[in-house]
């Protein structure tokens, strides 16, 4: 009778319904569910590689090139959007020492930060300006700041918060760009008071900077161009949730042993005392 209904010869039918799945199909069943699961609990913003190293974390063995397979049967991409980005204002050449020189390796936390401004999109307020500050060693965001206006007060503001945190050693290298907001002689005095040495980029060369430049990168393809923000606060609970909530405590890095910052710090912490 079933087979009529469904216009299907019975020995097809029999064929599937005694059919059972092998070993491997199983596995690669579970394996899709498992990667999937994972796809979707980080917002869709783990590639492969990602993905597979926490199924190795889990205790899941399985190759990299497996991931790949299953995801591209699953239709899984990583989101990875790219959008105009807004040029600052051109200021006058300040000759001033690039004491990082692009050496980012590290022995220890707050031995090299590096900061920058980034610009975040809004429908009502416009332009809104994220201010950040890395630790190179934990590749953690150890402060921020969102202000509607890119002023001193708000790297100022950043720094301070980053004090209260963090013990600050003598010597200690912080490193941002040329923008005026940096060479302000109110930023300058902030640094000599606790006697930080700053090390600025070269124009024109943002790999002087690469380590918060990654993370602005990241952040805007994983988080501010997926989504539209209709106001100033709706952008900052956003960035909130993605640089407190995802970046610095679920998201891991390969430079870092595929830890998470956070994970990261808390070892090194441990070793410090």
């Amino acid at each position: 009778m079933l087979c009529r209904l469904l216009e299907i010869p019975r020995s097809v039918y029999y064929f599937y319904k005694n059919k059972s799945l092998t070993a491997t199909e199983v596995r690669n069943n579970q394996l899709k569910k498992k990667i999937s699961t994972i796809f979707f609990d980080h917002k869709q913003r783990y590639g492969a590689t990602k993905i597979h190293q926490v199924l190795l974390k889990e205790g899941i063995s399985v190759s990299l090139n497996h991931v790949q397979k299953l995801m591209k049967q699953l239709n899984l991409r990583s989101i990875v959007v790219k959008k105009y980005r807004p040029q600052r204002p051109v200021q006058p050449v300040v000759l001033k020492e690039n004491i990082l020189n692009q050496d980012f390796s590290t022995k220890t936390i707050c031995e090299k930060w590096v900061a920058d401004i980034t610009y975040i999109p809004t429908k009502k307020n416009g332009w809104c300006y994220l201010s950040s500050i890395m630790d190179l060693h934990t590749k953690n965001i150890i402060s921020y700041t969102f202000s509607k206006r890119m002023t001193v007060d708000c790297v100022l503001q950043t720094f301070n918060q980053a004090k209260q945190r963090y013990y600050i050693p003598e010597g200690m290298i912080l490193h941002t760009d040329l923008g005026s907001q940096y060479t302000a002689i109110e930023v300058e005095n902030w640094l000599e008071n606790d006697k930080i040495r700053h090390s600025y980029s070269r124009k024109g060369t943002p790999y002087d900077n690469a380590g918060i430049e990654s993370f602005h990168a990241s952040l805007k393809k994983e988080e501010v161009y997926t989504t539209t923000y209709s106001d100033f606060e709706e952008a900052n609970r956003s960035l909130f949730s993605y640089i407190e909530g995802f970046y610095n405590r679920n998201r891991i890095h390969s430079s870092i042993h595929y830890l998470t910052p956070q994970e990261f710090e808390d070892l090194e912490t441990e070793k410090m005392s």
